[in-house]
């Protein structure tokens, strides 16, 4: 049962990446993404990496994916001018795919990462917890790249919203402190106006 799941998913997320780069819609698209990363998260399940598989889930459909989203339905995109794009640019394309598949054969099939090198993992007992042994790898053989990496996205955030915070000219921006202080007599005047019985009886 457990090979049958297996390539169920892995031939799902097979043709949901084909759909990803062939619709022609980029919502479309996007959402086939989504399907790409939840079946690619189930394939995660079943090599037992449950961390992995969450991290998944919440990062890349949860928030990567959100913002792509949004970036795709806020523009507008030519779908005929990408259409011209790509087939000016499908030779180029053609000789990076067979590139990139030709160093996916050759790291497969060598003899340090590849298939004829495999060995199936050793069995743990039921308390065994990836989730543990992966904090323990990350937080001793490689904290510097992790804390490197979190700079990094630290940086990335602090660009991001510093850009997003720039004073622009010819806009209004509230200020607190003068809204703050205000007073009643700076704002409201009674003004007496007459009825309009009085302005009949005129």
């Amino acid at each position: 049962m457990e090979t049958i799941l297996f390539y169920f998913f892995a031939g799902f997320m097979v043709i949901s990446s084909l759909m990803v780069i062939t619709v022609n819609n980029p919502v479309r698209a996007a959402f086939f993404l989504v399907l790409t990363f939840f079946a690619s998260a189930v394939v995660w399940l079943l090599l037992e990496a449950e961390f992995l598989a969450v991290i998944l889930i919440i990062v890349y459909v949860g928030a990567v994916m959100v913002l792509f989203l949004f970036v795709v339905m806020m523009l507008d995109i030519n779908i005929a001018e990408l259409k011209a794009g790509f087939v000016k640019n499908l030779p180029i394309a053609i000789i990076v795919a067979l590139t990139m598949f030709g160093t996916i054969y050759y790291v497969v099939g060598g003899g340090v990462f590849g298939v004829e090198s495999f060995k199936p993992p050793t069995p743990h007992t039921a308390e065994y917890s990836n989730i543990l042994e992966l904090g323990k790898v990350i937080y001793t053989e490689y904290v510097f790249a992790f804390e490197i990496a979190a700079v990094i996205l630290l940086v990335g955030i602090i660009a991001a919203i510093s850009l997003t915070l720039r004073r622009r000219p010819n806009t209004k921006h509230q200020k607190i402190e003068d809204q703050v202080a205000v007073k009643s007599t700076d704002r409201l005047r009674v003004v007496k106006v007459e009825s309009q019985a009085r302005k009949g009886s005129r």
